[in-house]
């Protein structure tokens, strides 16, 4: 009897043991609701949306990503240009740095040899002068003032210390080509010539170095350098060529076959006369 009653406790006890635990595992739903269908789509598009923006936002950092990686790349590839062309021009440097060197020992060498040459122009440039003086004084008589000063300049220059050597070289064949280029031209200027003793204002007419003419302004008195007299002298023959030159020589003629006197006589007849004295 005892192990009836004991069974039927232990039976008892086993039921309820179950419908407490069936209860309490039913009690969360009784209490809380499931979703509805409506809910659910809801929450399945909620999280879609979320994963979408999710992916958006994961999509845009890995092109910001992209672009900034490209930037750099194209950075690298313009500095690796810009690499390779300092390195060419670094090899052409030192190409052009050889060439200046060799050229600064040249010119150190010539610079040493300056003081001979100093030394060896300077007599030479003294010459010169000189030499230009005499063939100024001995030439037919025309502007006459200025050459001799150009000549007094001239040793007025050789005296200077600030002068450099070369800038007085420069100035002598400087006056050498003025002189050069008289024997090629022909020009018409005023000056003042003594005639039987009066000092009288005329128009001179320079044909290179062959003849000097000289004629007044009202045109009464012509006449010319003689170089074997070393004198003007009147010239008595037909004045209607010396006009014209004079014309031609002012630009107020063409330039035409001119027939005039010679102030100095030709090479052949100068040497003729020098062999008859």
């Amino acid at each position: 009897m005892t192990k009836i009653i004991s069974f039927c406790f232990a039976s008892a006890f086993a039921s309820a043991f179950a419908f407490a635990f069936a209860l309490a595992f039913a009690l969360p739903f009784l209490l809380f609701p499931l979703p509805s269908a409506a809910e659910t789509l809801e929450q399945v598009q909620g999280a879609a949306q979320s994963a979408s923006r999710s992916g958006a936002a994961s999509q845009s950092r890995i092109n910001d990503i992209d672009d900034a990686t490209q930037t750099l790349l194209y950075e690298y590839r313009a500095r690796l240009r810009q690499l390779q062309a300092l390195e060419a021009y670094n090899a052409q440097l030192k190409i052009l740095i050889t060439a200046q060197d060799k050229d600064a020992k040249s010119l150190r060498t010539q610079i040493d040899s300056v003081v001979h040459i100093d030394r060896a122009l300077m007599p030479l440039m003294v010459r010169m002068i000189k030499a230009l003086e005499q063939f100024v004084t001995l030439d037919i008589p025309f502007l006459k003032e200025e050459r001799h000063l150009r000549v007094s300049a001239l040793h007025l220059l050789m005296d200077r210390a600030d002068i450099s050597v070369a800038e007085k070289y420069r100035k002598i064949i400087e006056a050498y080509e003025i002189e050069n280029e008289y024997g090629r031209t022909l020009e018409v200027y005023d000056g003042a010539i003594t005639l039987q003793g009066e000092t009288r204002q005329v128009q001179f007419l320079r044909i290179g170095r062959v003849a000097l003419l000289y004629q007044t302004a009202n045109g009464e008195a012509t006449g010319l350098w003689v170089a074997a007299q070393k004198q003007f002298q009147a010239w008595d023959g037909d004045v209607s060529a010396l006009r014209q030159a004079f014309r031609v020589g002012r630009n107020q003629a063409a330039a035409d076959f001119l027939i005039v006197p010679l102030s100095v006589a030709p090479f052949g007849q100068e040497q003729a006369q020098e062999e008859i004295q």
